[in-house]
């Protein structure tokens, strides 16, 4: 078991109360400030770029750095990254998923904590006070979320539905494989897409939420958490019924091509994250009518987050001009920029909906948003737990996929939790 943990109370923030100086680039070195992604293509460079030019409008005196690296989905970025901090040659700051994904960059000292910083900020005040839980450590905050994702979002295609004569989309597990049952008896259409091995985990925690609810499916992600449950027992039954009604799994299509299948009246159904709806964008359907969306079942009112978030490294060289950079990432100014272009909505909770009009989709999100829903955090993406506990369930499922025994896959969710 893990000697430290990610908090889940807010008294354990234990946030000091300290002011720190994030002034324009001045004396730490900070003519330049190198920032580290893997934003390379598509609405996420258009929305670095857009961040980008106002930096260097506000702060001519310092030279920005971009230092994304393409390709991997983030993979080949992490292994670069990781190579720059073992040399100790880390830079100004880098992009990573807020939660327990940086745990292991923590645990090896190479980042900063910002407590000092979020105070100064006030992000305390702009960003939901469940949001500031699950990202603390040990007490601290190690990066600043400048958007949110949602993983928990069922794509449909209205015309398969009506096909099948579904009249509204289901609103709970149970009634999400009746559904699937009556498009797979009703029409030739793939109930329930899939990509990739991952699209496949990306299923299983939305399923796991709906059928066991907020508070029980957060609990899952604790340390000596029980998987040996009835109730996971009965969610991962669902599970498998949802997965007898989808098409053979393929690792040489990812998600973009389960999204496509709905728009294109291929699949009734698609569980995946709100990028898919930058994607439909860019293929030119048209929400309502080639796509249209609800929460993944059983979880309404609750968003499954992931967050884009930057941090401080030890020892950055530019340290003055790095604080200078997550002061306008952090802002409501800079999360209102990049946020359109990247197809997500800011973490902060004082946005401008006049900004995300454009979107139906955006639109509606953000509004649900600063509603204040319940939270939950994506394990796949970086939320809950670090890599190795994450892989260990991607073994898991692997082995599932392989064999279909519901089973055994319970046994090894059970050990992974175990063992950490």
């Amino acid at each position: 078991m893990r000697a430290r943990r990610w908090s889940v109370a807010a008294g354990a923030l234990g946030l000091a109360l300290v002011a720190s100086g994030c002034g324009g680039g001045g004396d730490g070195g900070g003519d330049q400030v190198e920032v580290f992604s893997w934003w390379t293509g598509g609405g996420e460079e258009a929305g670095l770029n857009a961040l980008i030019e106002r930096f260097e409008d506000e702060n001519p005196d310092i030279e920005f750095v971009n230092a994304a690296v393409a390709g991997g989905s983030g993979t080949n970025a992490q292994a670069v990254l990781e190579g720059r901090l073992q040399s100790q040659d880390p830079p100004d700051s880098f992009q990573g998923h807020a939660g327990a994904e940086l745990q292991d960059y923590i645990e090896a000292g190479y980042l900063s904590p910002l407590d000092d910083f979020f105070e100064e900020q006030g992000l305390h005040d702009a960003l939901p006070d469940q949001l500031v839980e699950q990202i603390t450590y040990d007490g601290s905050v190690y990066s600043v979320p400048v958007n949110i994702h949602r993983s928990n979002v069922m794509w449909y295609s209205p015309a398969v539905l009506e096909e099948a004569g579904i009249e509204a989309p289901p609103q709970t597990p149970e009634e999400l494989v009746e559904a699937l049952e009556t498009v797979a008896e009703e029409t030739d259409a793939i109930p329930m897409a899939v990509g990739a091995q991952w699209t496949v985990d990306h299923l299983l925690e939305s399923v796991l939420l709906g059928s066991l609810g907020t508070d029980a499916y957060n609990a899952l992600w604790e340390p000596g958490a029980d998987w040996d449950t009835p109730e996971v027992a009965a969610a991962l039954a669902t599970f498998d019924r949802i997965m007898e009604h989808t098409q053979e799994e393929s690792a040489a299509e990812d998600w973009q091509e389960a999204a496509r299948r709905v728009a294109d009246g291929e699949a009734a159904f698609n569980i995946m994250g709100d990028w898919a709806a930058g994607y439909f964008d860019e293929l030119g359907a048209v929400p309502g009518e080639d796509y249209d969306w609800a929460a993944s079942p059983g979880t309404e009112g609750t968003y499954m987050w992931l967050s884009d978030s930057f941090t401080l490294p030890v020892g950055a060289p530019n340290e003055e001009a790095a604080l200078t950079w997550l002061a306008l990432v952090g802002s409501r100014e800079g999360q209102d920029i990049f946020n359109p272009l990247k197809g997500s909505i800011p973490a902060r909770e004082d946005a401008d909906p006049a900004n995300y009009a454009d979107s139906p989709y955006l639109e509606s999100a953000l509004a649900e948003w600063q509603a204040g829903p319940e939270l939950a955090g994506s394990f796949w993406h970086g939320v809950t737990v670090g890599n190795r506990w994450k892989n260990d369930v991607d073994t898991a499922v692997g082995l599932y996929l392989g064999d279909g025994d519901v089973e055994a896959l319970q046994d090894a969710l059970v050990t992974a939790a175990r063992a950490e």
